[in-house]
């Protein structure tokens, strides 16, 4: 049964810059036909992608408002996927969940993601 945890710091000033992290067990992040992608749900809004990274070529993908402040990474010995988050504003205030998806769009439906971590919460302070 894979399970997906993620963590990171949960306040920050707006401007800084951090990292959350995605632990993944009982399944391989490169082996497996599954792609990862970071998901967040702002306060009052519904879940929406911000990024993923494909199995195979390591390609990422990005949200378009976040494309040039985020960063998608993996460590495949460590099992671990990763979203660092540059240049912080107070509307990236949201949980973050990491999720899987086999789904061939990048934007995946809500319902297409197979396995879901709890999320962490970030919150941006102006």
């Amino acid at each position: 049964q894979v399970q997906v945890q993620e963590s990171g710091p949960g306040l920050v000033k707006a401007s800084q810059t951090l990292s959350l992290t995605c632990t993944v067990s009982g399944g391989s992040i490169t082996t497996s036909y599954y792609r990862w992608s970071w998901i967040r749900q702002p306060p009052g809004s519904g879940r929406v992608f911000v990024a993923a990274i494909r199995r195979r070529n390591v390609n990422a993908y990005y949200e378009d408002s976040v494309k040039d402040r985020f960063s998608v990474s993996r460590d495949a010995a460590k099992n671990t996927v990763y979203l660092q988050l540059k240049n912080l504003k107070p509307e990236d205030t949201a949980v973050y969940y990491c999720a899987a998806t086999v789904a061939t769009s990048i934007r995946a439906r809500e319902d297409e993601y197979d396995y879901w971590g709890q999320g962490t919460q970030v919150v941006v302070s102006s």
